[in-house]
């Protein structure tokens, strides 16, 4: 018998970049649907990430610092049992700083 249980798969990311690579990841690479895939501040405070990256990284006068960079990003979903370690694996790849799940 096959086992079909699920789990939520958590990671937390430093930039809104990497966390918006993830979700790609997961879509493309793991079948993953977008609906099932949420992003959220990892705290109660509203945040981009905790460092500048995309457009604010790359701003002509350097780093924009009106974003509110006040901390990590999290990205959830529930995947298969069996899609454990290969999401870790991308998430990681992606630029997760911390992995959950199981």
């Amino acid at each position: 018998m096959a086992d079909d249980s699920t789990t939520i798969i958590r990671a937390t990311f430093d930039t809104r970049e990497a966390a918006d690579l993830a979700v790609e990841h997961l879509v493309q690479q793991h079948g993953i649907s977008r609906p099932d895939i949420f992003i959220q501040s990892a705290t109660d405070r509203n945040t981009t990430g905790s460092k500048p990256s995309g457009g604010d990284a790359s701003h002509e006068g350097g780093s924009r610092d009106d974003a509110a960079l006040e901390g990590e990003i999290e990205v959830s979903a529930d995947i298969a049992s069996d899609q454990i370690a290969a999401v870790q694996r991308s998430l990681g790849d992606a630029g997760a700083i911390r992995v959950s799940g199981r």
